[in-house]
């Protein structure tokens, strides 16, 4: 698992990972073509930002003629569930009721359809799991 600190990322890494992601496996210049002309910045700037990135390992590369390809080696559901799994294991110690009480109010706070797409994620969740797991 990644930890918070090695995690954390900055605003031009969401952005490559959202465009690899979206686009699929590509070269620097590439993803230089898709978001780094536009926000005018250099492509060795990209080839640093997916360095960072696949040190971090949520890239993996393959070298293809003379130049590496790049790949996401997380999915964005995935890189989520672990981020808040890490903020959870470092502010909940313990208190669970506490943690689903304010999952529940944020939830509600950003749009009121969430708690109705809560309790069919759960009701979906339960119908998966084993029966003797519960």
């Amino acid at each position: 698992m990644l930890s918070i600190r090695s995690s954390y990322l900055g605003e031009l890494e969401i952005a490559v990972l959202e465009h690899l992601w979206s686009a699929g496996a590509m070269e620097a210049k590439g993803v230089h073509q898709g978001i780094g002309i536009q926000r005018g910045i250099s492509l060795n700037t990209i080839q640093s930002t997916l360095e960072r990135l696949y040190r971090k390992k949520l890239l993996s590369r393959e070298k293809v003629r003379h130049a590496y390809v790049y790949a996401p080696t997380v999915q964005r559901e995935e890189l989520m569930a672990q981020w808040v799994g890490q903020v959870v294991h470092v502010l909940s110690k313990g208190k669970d009721h506490d943690l689903l009480s304010a999952f529940v109010d944020f939830a509600a706070r950003v749009d009121e359809h969430n708690l109705d797409r809560l309790e069919q994620l759960i009701a979906e969740r339960r119908k998966q799991q084993p029966e003797d797991s519960s």
